[in-house]
């Protein structure tokens, strides 16, 4: 079956940095769009980036655009989230998702978009 396993999660203060990974098997990766998405406590899960399964577009959240960056290596089975500049407010468990997609160009921004979901990995940035 799918899994998504996400790692790299962790205690960082505020304007460092962290890099998140999420490690896909049961699916041919290289034919599914990912995404991130996060949910601080008290609060709905949101989206943060997303990457066609080409490689060639990606999208951000306002919040987060210019600070963070997704990637992919097909080869691994792997998407990554590089978090730089990280806030208190980027404080949450971040969760990966996939969606498979005929057309290598294709992304998607919306939670109900995506078929499969990882455990979540925690993120606490302090001040």
């Amino acid at each position: 079956q799918v899994q998504l396993v996400e790692s790299g999660g962790g205690l960082v203060q505020a304007g460092g940095s962290l890099r998140l990974s999420c490690a896909a098997s049961g699916l041919t990766f290289s034919t599914y769009a990912m995404g991130w998405f996060r949910q601080a406590p008290g609060k709905e899960r949101e989206f943060v980036a997303a990457i066609s399964w080409s490689g060639g577009n990606t999208d951000y959240a306002d919040a987060v655009k210019g600070r963070f960056t997704i990637s992919r290596d097909n080869a691994k089975n792997t998407v990554y989230l590089q978090m730089n500049s990280l806030k208190p407010e980027d404080t949450a468990v971040y969760y990966c998702a996939s969606r498979r997609s005929y057309i290598g160009s294709f992304l998607y921004i919306r939670i109900h978009d995506y078929d499969y979901w990882g455990q979540g990995t925690q993120v606490t940035v302090s001040s």
